[in-house]
């Protein structure tokens, strides 16, 4: 008998916990419900009507960075290393492509010149040895040997100043102008861009690697507007959408874009990148630079009640949805845009599509449903 009881006591333990969780939901439900008699509703004036998709179209503000495309970055080094001996350069200058815009020099830079002559000239020698060994090799008056011989080192003396010329090339000077009397310690460097400087690495005198940056140019031709957008706000920004951005020491100045591309992924941050054109491009425009931004959204249909279906409480937004026999229930939402009186409602819980709610005199209610909660 004394079994019994046991057995009985623990299956009452399981069934006290789901009761004590349904006990508090209820009572988190009714501090946010409150329940009115008809006189009630009749007074405050009380009307509701049913939340539904809706077409507004709005503008979506949103700020953001002038951004270059990597591209568009150009990083200038010395491939051979050498001592920087003169250059004018300073960031935020403009440099035409092909202006010179520094002079290195080394004394390697005089052996491979040195090196590419002696090989030139060997390879003269070596070409009129391999005719000459093949016409006789022909005629059978040397051996096979010989003329073999002959022909490896016309071929190798080939390789060697094909690879002196590509590094020539490479440092920017010409082989096909190079001889005994214009052989330099010195090699000019040259812009490959039209654009400016943004970052000079180097000064007057250094020895720089091969691997080392001397200086850092940006082409602006295809220099945009980088706009941060937060995810809940992606659905509605598409290529093409007009954008009228602001920047920080001239917000009076509106210059029109388009966006051109919306990003794939969403950051920590929950929010991703929007790139967009300049359709006449702005003197003043440096990278990094802070701008503000409005993105004219056409067509977006979203879920959007009457603005005085709202109702703030603190820093919170509600709507108060009535669930039927005169009893209300605050709902938390976020509001988005706005156009013609109505307004957008968004809701991490679930589709707010479909419910009642009321459109006048929220207020009243909310009043109600918070006075109510304090006396308890």
């Amino acid at each position: 008998m004394r079994y019994l009881y046991i057995v009985l006591w623990l299956g009452l333990i399981p069934a006290c916990a789901p009761r004590e969780q349904q006990e508090e939901k209820q009572s988190a439900l009714s501090e946010n419900s409150v329940t009115l008699t008809a006189e009630q509703i009749k007074n405050a004036g009380i009307e509701t009507g049913i939340i539904q998709k809706q077409l507004l179209n709005s503008e979506l503000k949103v700020h953001g960075l002038v951004d270059v495309p990597p591209q568009n970055i150009v990083s200038i080094s010395f491939p051979l290393g050498g001592y920087l001996k003169n250059t004018k350069l300073l960031p935020g200058m403009h440099v035409n492509k092909g202006e010179t815009i520094a002079i290195m020099e080394d004394q390697g830079l005089i052996q491979l010149q040195q090196d590419y002559l002696v090989a030139k000239a060997k390879l003269q020698y070596t070409e009129k040895d391999f005719d000459r060994q093949k016409m006789l090799n022909e005629n059978k008056v040397n051996a096979d040997k010989i003329y073999q011989q002959a022909q490896a080192d016309y071929a190798s003396q080939k390789v060697l100043v094909k690879g002196y010329t590509e590094k020539l090339q490479l440092i920017g000077i010409d082989p096909g102008k190079l001889n005994e009397n214009t052989i330099s310690r010195s090699v000019p460097l040259y812009s490959p861009i039209n654009g400016f400087v943004s970052k000079v690495n180097v000064n007057i005198g250094k020895y720089v690697n091969p691997s080392d940056v001397l200086f850092e140019l940006i082409n602006p031709a295809d220099i945009h507007a980088a706009l941060t957008v937060f995810e809940k706000d992606l659905s509605k920004v598409k290529p093409k959408q007009k954008v009228m951005v602001t920047f920080v020491d001239d917000p009076s100045t509106e210059y029109e874009c388009e966006i051109i591309l919306v990003t794939k992924n969403v950051d920590d941050n929950r929010s991703a990148l929007v790139h967009c054109h300049f359709e006449q491009q702005p003197k003043q425009l440096l990278p990094g630079m802070f701008i503000n931004a409005r993105i004219k959204i056409s067509n977006a249909q979203v879920t959007a009640v009457p603005e005085a279906a709202v109702v703030r409480y603190g820093n919170d937004e509600f709507i108060v949805e009535d669930k039927g026999n005169n009893s209300f229930h605050l709902l938390p939402v976020q509001t988005g845009m706005k156009e013609d009186g109505m307004v957008e409602i968004i809701s991490k819980d679930n589709d707010l599509t479909g419910k009642t709610v009321i459109i006048k005199n929220a207020y009243t209610v909310l009043s109600q449903i918070k006075n109510s909660g304090e006396e308890e």
